[in-house]
């Protein structure tokens, strides 16, 4: 069965009156009339069958039983507006959703340099992130390419080439000096967008039978076996350059692919000029251009 709880504005009513012990000074911070706030207060002695005033003329004095209900009232009301003033002033949460590879190796370690970094609900996709907003249970999407979606406002964020990355463990234990020292190595295949073709041919190698490897779904995953000294990956560069700052990976050689487009920012047209939703966006923009990695009319990633 639902509470069978009096009705709110009588309680207020009440309970301002009992507390400025006038009805006119309740009437003021009620913003009503005095007559409203008497009415109020008959209703509740009605719905309580129980008088809560005793009057005379136009002097008031709470009996016994308003004087107890009174003071139990304020306390509630207090902590009422202290639990409601706490969740109205609470910093509001971005939920981003991402793929695991933008995730780890470029967005995360940058959160700290945010002024809201610690109120971003992160989470990755196994695959390419959804992009249906009414179940993704997110504001922002970080989705692979920018290619337009329909409802949705795309902004481009990174473009990048590929370069062979190893662990310098590998790099000094099979001895890699040239390019065609990869073909006696395991490489890392990419599921939907490999390159390692393209890479050769940049660099001199052309129609080479390559050698056989694991195929991943994401390029995150090649990346985390080349940190375990088990093979090279084709990674983009845009992703890669902190790992390859902190030692972790090495680059191999000069050559690299033709940049594309890889990343892109989503949200739905209904929010996109959310103040939340624009900062976070400015904010990625600006770390993209720091790096000058931002697309300029640049062919897709294929999705």
């Amino acid at each position: 069965m639902g509470r069978k709880l009096p009705p709110f504005a009588a309680v207020r009513a009440f309970e301002a009156t009992a507390r400025h012990m006038s009805v006119k000074s309740a009437a003021d911070e009620l913003c009503l009339t005095p007559s409203a706030v008497s009415h109020q207060i008959k209703a509740l002695e009605g719905f309580l069958d129980t008088q809560l005033f005793e009057r005379s003329g136009n002097r008031i004095a709470l009996t016994l039983t308003g004087e107890a209900y009174a003071g139990k009232l304020t306390h509630l009301l207090d902590a009422f507006l202290e639990e409601t003033d706490a969740v109205r002033d609470a910093p509001r949460t971005l939920r981003v959703l991402s793929t695991p590879g933008f995730a780890a190796r470029w967005l995360v370690p940058r959160l700290p340099g945010l002024d809201f970094g610690r109120d971003i609900r992160l989470r990755v996709s196994n695959g390419a992130p959804s992009l249906d907003f009414a179940t993704n249970d997110a504001d922002v999407v970080i989705q692979w390419s920018d290619r337009p979606t329909p409802g949705l406002r795309v902004e481009p964020l990174m473009a990048s080439g590929r370069y062979p990355v190893i662990s310098p463990v590998l790099r000094e234990r099979e001895n890699v000096r040239t390019p065609e020292d990869l073909l006696r190595l395991t490489l890392f295949y990419d599921e939907t967008d490999d390159a390692w073709a393209e890479w050769f041919a940049e660099a001199g190698l052309a129609g080479v039978d390559l050698p056989r490897g694991p195929t991943f779904p994401n390029c995150e995953l090649a990346t985390t076996m080349v940190e375990q000294h088990q093979g090279v990956s084709l990674a983009y560069d845009a992703v890669v350059r902190g790992t390859i700052a902190s030692g972790r990976l090495e680059r191999l050689f000069d050559v690299t692919t033709m940049p594309m487009s890889i990343y892109a920012i989503a949200t739905p047209e209904a929010h996109a000029d959310d103040a939340l939703v624009v900062a976070f966006r400015e904010w990625l923009r600006a770390e993209a251009e720091a790096e000058g990695v931002v697309p300029e009319r640049l062919p897709h990633a294929a999705e």
